[in-house]
């Protein structure tokens, strides 16, 4: 039976191995994971998949933050990455990871850079808001994606929020 628990109470090293596993050892040049450089994942929603003392999955989520061109800065959720081994994808285990740190995210709008159809069907992710948004890299704009009362819409950037940053 899978297990989720708190991603703290996973060694790091495992679950930096099963990121490079899922993802490749050069997924530290993409977009998402300029948005969250010098931040800690959120202890809570931040999960570990384990089953039998082995990890199988992660999720990690990330404090963001919207600085519109117009004064607003609103504070948002990022959800990802996503991991699971190769010889356990599509056995479900992403969808109970996302289904279970999405379940522990209450006071915060979310996004994502990822697949719109599966996202926007399983979980009401959707592009609506966030095409005036900048990223510190290249994203495919339909991949961006948003949820949750309180996504801003219009124009500005999204980065990290760092912890004296509201």
């Amino acid at each position: 039976m899978i297990e989720l628990l708190g991603l703290e109470r996973v060694e790091n090293s495992a679950v930096e191995e099963l990121l490079d596993r899922a993802f490749g050892a050069d997924r530290h040049g993409r977009t998402a994971y300029r948005l969250r450089e010098g931040v800690p994942a959120l202890t809570g929603p931040s999960l570990a998949a384990v089953e039998n003392g082995a990890l199988l999955g992660t999720i990690q989520l990330w404090p963001v933050l919207f600085s519109g061109d117009d004064g607003r800065r609103v504070p948002l959720v990022l959800v990802g990455p996503v991991a699971v081994v190769p010889e356990r994808q599509r056995d479900g285990i992403g969808r109970q990871l996302v289904a279970g740190a999405l379940a522990r995210v209450t006071d915060a709008p979310l996004m994502l850079i990822g697949d719109p159809e599966y996202y926007g069907r399983f979980f009401g992710f959707s592009a609506a808001s966030t095409a005036g948004w900048r990223l510190p890299g290249p994203v495919e704009r339909r991949r961006l994606l948003a949820r949750g009362e309180g996504v801003p819409d219009g124009q500005g950037s999204i980065g990290p929020r760092h912890p004296l940053i509201a």
